[in-house]
């Protein structure tokens, strides 16, 4: 794949559809779970091979994988990460008209990014987890590499590689890091880690409310029932969707000169921010919202 054939478009912040929030895995290994997974409500469901799997049932896993995906049912796909047995085998799968994009783990260098699409031989959206030291010394530029989507907090995989036991309020200052670098390269928001326990929906509300305070755009869940709290914290504001409506409504009553919405100047940006919380706000009731990813490939 020559430089060029890699080049991404970047302008995928400037646009108005909504992105996911909720990104829900499923175990690669329990294809009798898919079906439920894609009718959960979630936005983007995520097969899982990786920490979900055992060594010994890799293949059988991508099998299920294969057979069941479509570009009427598009998943993303979590593979194994480079240096893995199974990595070149787990990115094949990138090259099957269901599968939207790549969850790519323990990513550390823009060249793991490269090393998927090379492989893939195809323009696929990748989103690399964020979960060591040296991943996030490097997150500047791995979410300037090409293919690069969104960027995702592997928080329980990072909390043990820098030894700590609080993976909150000692990530903030990392989660904030992320959702700067995110915005600086162009690209959406990030996604926070899981919240481990599927019962605790006090700690998943805090934990989904504390990810938008830092600049997150959505959530990792690892059960459907975490999915509604997650849309909930993630999605706009009472407030937030009449100031939108405010806005798109002066933007069509304008003509030529300045557009003014509560005493505040609109400019592109606004227009966008105001039209995304309008998409976000309307787009539930449907499974996987992650099919308009098929339209930017």
């Amino acid at each position: 794949m020559s430089e060029t054939d890699m080049k991404r478009d970047r302008g995928t912040a400037g646009h108005a559809s909504a992105e996911p929030q909720s990104y829900l895995f499923v175990p690669g290994s329990r294809d009798e779970r898919f079906e439920r997974a894609w009718t959960s409500g979630t936005d983007a469901m995520i097969i899982d091979l990786e920490d979900a799997v055992e060594p010994g049932a890799k293949d059988a896993a991508r099998d299920a994988v294969t057979a069941w995906v479509s570009r009427s049912r598009p998943v993303l796909v979590r593979i194994n990460g480079r240096g893995t047995p199974w990595f070149e085998r787990d990115v094949m799968l990138a090259r099957l008209d269901g599968v939207a994009g790549i969850v790519l783990p323990k990513t550390e260098r823009p060249d793991d990014v490269i090393a998927v699409l090379s492989l893939a031989k195809r323009k696929i959206p990748v989103f690399p987890l964020i979960e060591t030291a040296l991943g996030m010394w490097s997150a500047a530029d791995i979410a300037k590499a090409p293919g690069v989507r969104r960027l995702m907090f592997g928080t329980l995989d990072f909390v043990a590689d820098m030894g700590t036991d609080d993976d909150r309020d000692a990530l903030n200052p990392y989660r904030a890091q992320l959702a700067l670098l995110s915005r600086i390269a162009g690209i959406e928001s990030p996604i926070d880690g899981v919240t481990p326990d599927v019962h605790d929906v006090e700690r998943l509300a805090a934990d989904a409310r504390n990810g938008k305070q830092h600049g997150f755009g959505g959530k990792l869940c690892i059960h459907p029932k975490q999915i509604a709290v997650v849309h909930e914290c993630y999605g706009p504001s009472a407030g937030e969707i009449a100031w939108a409506e405010r806005v798109v409504a002066a933007v069509s009553r304008a003509d030529a000169g300045a557009i003014v919405v509560d005493g505040k100047m609109v400019d592109r940006p606004v227009q966008l921010r105001a039209q995304r919380l309008l998409a976000s706000a309307t787009r539930r009731g449907g499974p996987c919202a992650i099919e308009s990813l098929f339209d930017r490939q």
